[in-house]
């Protein structure tokens, strides 16, 4: 069981390394955007580089990436806790071990040097899966913030800790709180941690605002 464990969780970290960004910019503008704009392989570096429709496929697919990851944890481990008992294999462990070895494989994808993107559209997919009423309010934290700022990075910031402060208080009571407590603090702190080139720029005020590139 413990092996299957192991398995899934690199299992997810693989899926991870699936960069989307890189992907899509390739097949819109036959670019790497590592070597675009910000040097990002996230779906904002896309959009304004590749346009809209690359950014809004970027964004889907590495939701996508980040549900089917911390889905598919959440079932194994529950299968595995029901033939094994504990709270270790617990599925919301599971999805949470899936979803941090997902977000890994973004920020450093085994398939494409070890540079990836900075794991805010992956959580999407992640949350939905561990704790949908964190992921719905980040959304629309996230939304209104980038709107009226006009600025994504902050919005990326103030969204996720939202999503870390409501995953803590609605965690899941049928699992120990320690593990899931320390699961969504790390996602939590890899996100922001990528933001912090950002972060200093939104200091001195030379952050780019949002711009949709000219193809798409």
């Amino acid at each position: 069981m413990v092996i299957t464990a192991v398995v899934t969780v690199i299992a997810a970290y693989l899926i991870g390394s699936i960069n989307f960004a890189v992907i899509f910019a390739k097949a819109f503008v036959k670019k790497d955007v590592r070597e675009l704009g910000s040097g990002n392989a996230g779906a904002t570096n896309v959009l304004r580089n590749a346009g809209l429709s690359a950014g809004i496929l970027t964004f889907l697919f590495d939701a996508l990436k980040g549900f089917v990851a911390t889905y598919m944890g959440r079932e194994i481990f529950g299968y595995i806790s029901a033939n094994n008992g504990g709270d270790w294999s617990a599925p919301i462990i599971g999805a949470y071990l899936c979803g941090t070895a997902c977000m890994l494989g973004h920020v450093f994808p085994f398939f494409f040097d070890f540079k990836g993107g900075k794991g805010v559209a992956t959580s999407v997919g992640i949350f939905a899966v561990c704790c949908p009423v964190a992921i719905i309010s980040g959304i629309v934290v996230f939304a209104l913030v980038t709107v009226f700022s006009k600025y994504v990075s902050l919005g990326s910031v103030i969204a996720t800790a939202v999503v870390v402060v409501m995953s803590i208080i609605f965690y899941d009571k049928t699992a120990f709180i320690l593990p899931q407590i320390l699961l969504i603090l790390a996602m939590g702190a890899i996100v922001i941690l990528r933001q912090k080139s950002n972060i200093k720029r939104l200091i001195a005020g030379t952050e780019s605002k949002i711009k949709i590139g000219r193809n798409g």
